[in-house]
């Protein structure tokens, strides 16, 4: 039986359940709310398998994990670079777009700051109901598997941020020459001795531009191939009107807005997240497939637009792809050395770790969870214990969902939620 009640548990400790966290070490008014993170990563770590030396964040620095909440917190950006002596240079640059390095570092900074609160290397397997005399569900018991045993962990509220899943179409399967995008910097190192001749990269978004990118300015002797369905590259949409829909007021209008107008307002605003590139290095991929085709040599980088995988098979050595072009429908045969995927994420499903949790959720007609504003999940009255839901709530809260745009906002609210419930959860349970 667990030793002690806590008001909080958060599973996963990405940068949404970090920023919940860095809201609760600041927050003055809830002293008395005990949290705690459970992480099954041995430490943090962010798309460590993207963080390229070249790439920018998309996204403005002033959305960190806590100045569109504080602007005055600790634990924004600025306070890192001041930290880090880099306060001027940063500010020299004119950017509001920093090395995704750097904000990797940054987050970790702040993991660093609040590691009191969690646990790595602590793999969550199950959600229980504690149910009480009168068949109400006052807890929650978290089953943590961590160095060989089990744990479990009782909690009054729950604050599930499962983060995302790499995604790879149906029938392909990883293997030492076929790779999701967010495996490139792990699986590069043991390429580099031997001097690939053909690379692939399938995919039309952000992931699989820099990929290219990346791959043909590392092996200078390889033919890298592109290979998507679009005439070409589809730029994001990051102009200042387009980006309200990003903004914590615009989650207010779409909470409350009819389920029609959603789906247009996703539809409408689907190029500012969607399989889009930043229109740099649109240009910067174009620039190189030109000089190229001036130079008169054989182009190293190769453009299969308009075109999909039609077969794909492992061998020893290579990875042999056939590649159909759409309009005219010619096959195209080839080795490629590695083929790498950058086709995008899912939600990681949170419902599966509710048990039987997940019978008391009310389901819309797509079966989908219904939220409150505060991302509580809608239960029957009998579970009375808080279960908060970060990421997959983009039919509920917007295009923002599963970005950085209103982490820092959302984690307040949910902690301001979880704070004003627990005296009453407190006595509710006292009084039994």
């Amino acid at each position: 039986m667990p030793e002690a009640v806590l008001d909080l548990i958060g599973v996963g400790f990405g940068p949404s359940n970090l920023a919940v966290a860095l809201a609760l070490d600041e927050a003055e008014a809830a002293p008395g709310c005990d949290a705690l993170f459970l992480e099954r990563q041995s430490d943090f770590g962010w798309h460590t398998g993207m963080l390229l030396d070249e790439a920018t964040m998309q996204v403005s620095f002033l959305k960190d994990l806590v100045t569109m909440r504080n602007p005055a917190s600790p634990h924004s950006y600025l306070c890192y670079l001041r930290d880090r002596g880099r306060l001027a240079a940063f500010i020299n640059q004119k950017s509001l777009f920093p090395l995704r390095t750097e904000f990797h570092d940054y987050l970790a900074w702040c993991a660093e700051r609040v590691g009191h609160l969690v646990r790595y290397g602590s793999q969550v397997v199950d959600i229980r109901p504690v149910t009480g005399p009168d068949g109400t569900v006052d807890l929650l018991d978290v089953v943590v598997h961590r160095d060989g045993a089990e744990e479990v962990y009782r909690t009054r509220n729950v604050v599930i941020a499962a983060g995302l899943k790499p995604w790879l179409p149906d029938g392909v399967e990883r293997s030492d020459r076929v790779w999701h995008t967010s495996e490139l910097l792990h699986r590069l190192p043991e390429f580099d001795s031997l001097a690939p001749r053909s690379l692939t990269v399938v995919g039309a978004g952000q992931s699989a531009a820099e990929a290219v990118a990346h791959l043909h300015g590392r092996f200078p002797e390889a033919e890298v191939r592109s290979v998507f369905e679009r005439y070409g590259y589809s730029p994001a949409d990051d102009s200042p009107f387009a980006n309200q829909i990003f903004d914590p007021d615009a989650v207010d209008e779409y909470y409350v807005a009819p389920e029609h107008v959603r789906r247009r307002l996703i539809d409408y605003h689907r190029n500012t997240n969607y399989a889009v590139v930043d229109l740099e290095l649109i240009q910067d991929l174009y620039a190189r497939s030109y000089r190229e085709q001036v130079g008169g040599a054989r182009p190293r980088l190769v453009m299969m637009n308009v075109s999909r995988i039609a077969s794909l098979s492992q061998e020893a050595d290579a990875v042999r792809l056939v590649v159909e072009h759409l309009p005219t429908g010619k096959l195209t045969e080839f080795e490629s050395d590695a083929v790498v995927f950058g086709t995008g994420y899912r939600p990681a499903d949170p419902l599966a770790l509710l048990g039987s949790l997940a019978d008391q959720l009310k389901l819309d007609d797509q079966a989908r969870p219904h939220l409150d504003r505060d991302y509580r999940l809608v239960t029957t009255d009998r579970v009375r214990a808080g279960i908060y839901l970060q990421g997959p709530t983009e039919h509920t809260h917007g295009l923002a969902s599963t970005l950085l745009s209103v982490t820092a906002v959302r984690a307040g609210e949910i902690l301001a939620a979880v704070t004003a419930a627990v005296p009453d959860q407190v006595l509710t349970a006292s009084a039994r």
